[in-house]
């Protein structure tokens, strides 16, 4: 094989090795992802409440033509309802697609879930999930709710 068909397929197979990495092993750290491999769960989630003992929380929305999956906060609040936060969310790939596309995908340590998001507008309940963050270890709370601060409820189906 010739120097110039090793370069060639070098630069061709190293790339497509890397894209496909990255999508089917991301979410990484602030590094979106695609799609979210798991066990899918067979039952319908009614008490959220595990989700505070679990470090990390991943949504898949739907963006168009892929998917996007990225790392958020999450936890659960005292009556099991499960909610996703982010700060300066406005314009957001991942936040606009789910307003407009409610249905996604979270996953819990290696379980994905099939579930509806709805941002919460409510400003009572916004204040609710805020100061509910801290019943989960590391998520913070305390303090007034920051501006640009949204929040989605999440249910599962």
């Amino acid at each position: 094989m010739g120097i110039k068909r090793i370069i060639i397929t070098a630069l061709v197979v190293i790339p497509l090795a890397a894209i496909s990495y990255w999508a089917l092993a991301c979410p990484c750290d602030r590094t979106p992802g695609l799609y979210l491999r798991g066990a899918e769960a067979r039952e319908p989630v009614t008490n959220w409440s595990f989700a505070n003992q679990v470090p990390l929380c991943q949504i898949q929305v739907n963006t168009g033509l892929l998917p996007h999956a990225l790392n958020l906060n999450c936890w659960a609040n005292s009556a099991g309802e499960l909610y996703l936060s982010c700060a300066s969310c406005e314009g957001k790939r991942w936040s606009t697609a789910a307003v407009a596309n409610n249905q996604a995908r979270l996953r819990l340590d290696k379980t994905v879930y099939p579930v509806t998001i709805t941002r919460v507008l409510d400003d009572g309940e916004l204040d609710r999930a805020w100061t509910s963050r801290a019943i989960k270890p590391g998520s913070g709370g305390g303090g007034p709710r920051p501006a640009g601060w949204w929040s989605f409820r999440v249910a599962s189906r």
